[in-house]
């Protein structure tokens, strides 16, 4: 790939949350505990649910899903930003710039796609209960999850072919922690219109697409759940996707935040910090959500540690 000056580009230069030597170590003691308790937490679902023949239902294998999307997600961008902090060098080659990037963009696609399938998953077991196990058939599970695996390869493959034709300049300085998508696309010295108006379309169809559908969803939802005659089982049927709905709030809610703060500053190391929220915190929380607010999940952890 060639720069504007005529050089090979080699590396870029991960500039990280902040300059401050001194806060280092406390940055870095930080993100390795929120990453270990990502895995860790993440890793107790997933054993959990397939332990448990109980819990071997559409809702607990997507959940299953999450869970190793949720680690996926976060070991793109932890471990190597937990080396560079070690070693104090913030370099990253050009490939593994690029490979960091495909692998984030496809599983933050991928993650959006899994809470969707969630959603409707919810929608036909409150709406249609009797028909439930019809609908969601084991093949129809695995049919949902592995579009969503597809797509979300194509999407993040297309966006990784785009920024290959991009030539870049001398500054090769990345002000986040992370190959963030739009950053490198800002330190190309090309034409970068395509890929601006790829990114801004993909934005838009998979930020309002799926989030049109799960918001349909508990629409219907909410209008079966109000139907029901006894309080007992408006309680007993909102508890099923209480869950969900806190995981999709916050994947949502800090995406969203993320995206309004940096296009309200235009500050990248403000935008670096907030975007910590939903590449960190939201995937360690999720664990946390599900076993706190869900019984089945709480019964099947206990089961499973005290083995």
């Amino acid at each position: 790939m060639e720069p504007g000056n005529g050089t090979q580009i080699s590396e870029f230069l991960l500039l990280g949350l902040s300059q401050a030597l001194e806060l280092q170590p406390l940055i870095f003691g930080l993100f390795l505990s929120m990453y270990l308790v990502t895995v860790f937490g993440n890793l107790l679902i997933i054993l959990a649910i397939s332990s448990d023949s109980n819990l071997h239902t559409p809702m607990y294998f997507f959940l299953s899903n999450l869970s190793l999307v949720d680690i996926c997600f976060t070991s793109t961008t932890i471990p190597k930003m937990l080396v560079n902090i070690q070693t104090q060098n913030k370099v990253i080659t050009y490939e593994g710039c690029i490979t960091q990037m495909y692998f984030y963009t496809l599983f933050v696609v991928l993650d959006n796609f899994i809470l969707t399938v969630m959603a409707y998953d919810r929608f036909v077991a409150i709406c249609h209960p009797l028909h439930y196990m019809v609908i969601m058939n084991p093949q129809l599970c695995g049919l949902l999850v592995l579009v969503s695996w597809i797509m979300s390869v194509l999407i993040s493959l297309l966006h990784s072919l785009m920024v290959l034709r991009l030539s870049f300049c001398s500054d090769l300085e990345i002000p986040h922690f992370f190959c963030e998508l739009n950053q490198v696309i800002q330190l190309a010295c090309s034409d970068t219109f395509l890929n601006n108006i790829m990114l801004y379309f993909i934005i838009v169809l998979l930020g309002g697409g799926p989030l049109v559908g799960i918001l349909y969803s508990y629409s219907k939802i909410v209008s079966c759940i109000c139907a029901i005659p006894s309080a007992q089982g408006k309680y007993k049927a909102f508890s099923t996707c209480a869950s969900h709905l806190s995981v999709v709030s916050l994947f949502y809610g800090t995406s969203l935040g993320v995206y309004l703060s940096s296009a309200a500053t235009q500050n990248a190391h403000s935008s670096a910090t907030a975007s910590v929220m939903y590449t960190v915190a939201t995937p360690m929380l999720n664990p946390f959500i599900y076993s706190l607010r869900n019984k089945d999940i709480k019964r099947a952890l206990e089961r499973f540690l005290g083995r």
